[in-house]
């Protein structure tokens, strides 16, 4: 049975998407096949990492839920931006970023039960070993449902107030909801702060454990949406924060 995670914060802006590229190009260069999913609809984004631009995109996941394709048929296989020596691969279904389509959801919604039965089907189709959902922010209803079905959840939080705020609901929220295991990723951590009393501060704040404490990163900064991280900078120490990140998973 493939392993199912949602990544999730409370606010934008944590750096979630990236964290999910990069879990999922580390997965593949395990030799996983990797599915990953943009639940985000309303601000989608991930295709950029994995190097699509959004008009050229023929089929999303707006499309699947509106009836017009299968799931299997909004999957792209986005292998080569990881690496053309990849043992695995990885699949996107991307989210629409076309501003008719993103108001459409906004105005009219759609079946959330249906979102997760299509995730479901997308591990069936693909033979996937590990889905990744990348979760819009905040709690509604298709980010409760992914939870619902999730194994392992990860929720990205930076060093800050709000965010920690924020990450106490969800937190909440995950466990009424019984969430197999939950593990939280810092972000974005000022050099100033030590990683390991951030650390314990925010296992103490929530009874529950870090998987990593990732820094701030110039080369994170430079690279921006240029691409994937941990594949442009296999030796970086954040990429090795990453690999932590990633066997968790595996």
């Amino acid at each position: 049975m493939a392993n199912i995670v949602s990544i999730h914060s409370y606010r934008g802006g944590t750096g979630k998407s990236n964290t999910t590229a990069n879990l999922a190009a580390l997965l593949a260069m395990q030799g996983q096949r990797v599915g990953v999913i943009d639940s985000d609809i309303q601000s989608p984004g991930i295709h950029i990492l994995f190097g699509l631009e959004g008009d050229k995109i023929k089929s999303s996941l707006n499309d699947y839920l509106w009836h017009k394709v299968q799931i299997k048929d909004a999957a792209q296989d986005v292998t080569a931006a990881v690496g053309a020596d990849v043992k695995g691969k990885v699949f996107l279904v991307p989210s629409s970023s076309k501003p008719g389509e993103i108001t459409r959801v906004l105005r009219e919604g759609y079946d959330a039960q249906m979102l997760t039965g299509g995730l479901r089907q997308l591990v069936s189709d693909l033979s996937l070993d590990t889905l990744i959902i990348d979760t819009h922010p905040g709690l509604n209803e298709e980010t409760l449902l992914s939870l619902v079905i999730s194994r392992l959840l990860f929720i990205v939080l930076r060093p800050d107030q709000q965010d920690y705020e924020g990450t106490g609901v969800t937190v909440r929220v995950a466990r009424e909801l019984r969430v197999p295991k939950m593990l939280l990723v810092v972000n974005k951590t000022p050099p100033s702060l030590d990683p390991a009393a951030v650390k314990q501060k925010v296992e103490q704040a929530y009874g529950c454990d870090v998987a990593a404490v990732l820094p701030h990163s110039n080369e994170m900064m430079e690279l921006a949406s240029g691409g994937i991280f941990s594949a442009r900078y296999p030796n970086h120490p954040m990429t090795a924060l990453y690999k932590q990140i990633a066997a968790q998973i595996a």
